[in-house]
């Protein structure tokens, strides 16, 4: 009998270790195809679903990423996504920041993109003539960075020595062209990134030019930002820059409207006569030469146009109302000039004498002296 009961016995043990065997296989086919589930793409990708933008906060635990992707469907287990990153020994690799994601991607495409900081880069569009007042407002309108910071950073002396400029702002040297971003994104890096590219713009044979006119950078920026405002028309450039260094030459007043606006402490869009009596630095009625610094941040034409002017005599200029000017080299030929296109049209009720359009600002100013 006691032979009997251990063959008995025996035969439990192994029914029972058939009976886990089977399980553990069964609970392993289950794991691993749960695994494979969780692998998936929240939505299958023929069906071409939309991506969607989700913000993580600075501080996120990798747990809250893990809740956050699966409430938006964009993976179907949190619970699977945090083993997945904990075995990648990503869980504190993640980066804060806005991304564009696709429920048809993978959690380990997703995974990737979160390690690596792929974050969503937004366009910020600065267009040629702007005062680094206006790039602010600009930046903040699009949600990029604090306007107060970047106003501060502007005018700050420490930030401007450290990019190696010698200048009281910055303006002049925030070059205006199109970058990209993060959304939000630091004043600082947003400064230095236009900077920068001020730098990549104006290269050697340029830095050459400057020393064959005996000009500093900052003197080019100024003339180059004088330019940049009085036309919109790119073509002109060079006459303008003629006008400008024709009466540098023979210590002549710029009388450039643009730069007596850039001087007044409030400007209600008309410039008055008042105003050309100013005794701001930069009202170069009154003051010969050069304003103390740029008044907008001039683009490579403007600066090209100050480095190399046309070999015209003129020394004057005045609106045709078409967003062009008719240059003058004499007095008498400037004078028949404002005539024709600014009394005249004045008198005949069609066109303001002392009210054009200022390009790209919308502000109404008045055109006298050389323009």
């Amino acid at each position: 009998m006691g032979t009997k009961k251990r063959q008995n016995h025996l035969m439990s043990v192994r029914i029972i270790l058939g009976c886990l065997l089977v399980a553990i296989a069964a609970l392993g086919v289950v794991g691993y195809q749960t695994i494979r589930w969780a692998e998936g793409p929240a939505v299958p990708t023929e069906s071409h679903p939309p991506s969607k933008v989700i913000v993580i906060p600075d501080g996120s635990t990798f747990q809250q990423v893990a809740e956050l992707l699966e409430n938006e469907r964009l993976i179907k287990s949190s619970f699977a996504f945090v083993i997945f990153g904990k075995s990648q020994s990503a869980d504190r690799k993640i980066h804060a920041g806005e991304y564009e994601l696709n429920p048809g991607m993978t959690p380990d495409e997703i995974l990737s993109m979160l390690r690596n900081g792929q974050v969503l880069l937004h366009s910020l569009t600065v267009p040629e003539g702007l005062t680094f007042v206006q790039i602010a407002d600009l930046a903040f309108q699009d949600g990029l960075t604090d306007r107060a910071e970047f106003l501060r950073l502007a005018k700050d002396q420490e930030f401007i020595g450290s990019l190696e400029i010698k200048a009281e702002t910055l303006e002049g040297y925030l070059y205006p062209d199109t970058y990209k971003f993060p959304r939000p994104v630091k004043a600082r890096e947003v400064l230095v990134a236009m900077v920068e590219q001020l730098r990549q713009e104006v290269g050697p044979d340029l830095h050459a030019r400057m020393q064959e006119l005996k000009m500093t950078m900052h003197e080019v920026l100024t003339l180059a930002s004088v330019i940049e405002k009085e036309t919109g028309s790119g073509g002109e450039r060079p006459e303008i820059s003629a006008v400008f260094h024709n009466r540098l030459k023979k210590h002549i007043p710029l009388q450039s409207d643009p730069t007596v606006i850039y001087g007044l402490p409030a400007f209600d869009g008309n410039l008055h006569k008042k105003d050309l009596s100013s005794p701001s630095p930069y009202n170069t009625y009154r003051v010969q030469g050069l304003p103390p610094g740029p008044i907008a941040n001039p683009g490579i034409q403007a600066i090209r146009a100050a480095l190399y002017p046309s070999d015209s005599r003129s020394l004057y200029f005045v609106s045709r109302n078409d967003g062009t000017h008719q240059f003058s080299a004499t007095l008498i030929e400037h004078n028949k000039a404002v005539e024709k296109y600014q009394k005249r049209p004045f008198r005949r009720g069609t066109h303001s004498q002392t009210s054009i359009v200022v390009p790209r600002e919308g502000i109404q100013a008045h055109k006298e002296g050389v323009s």
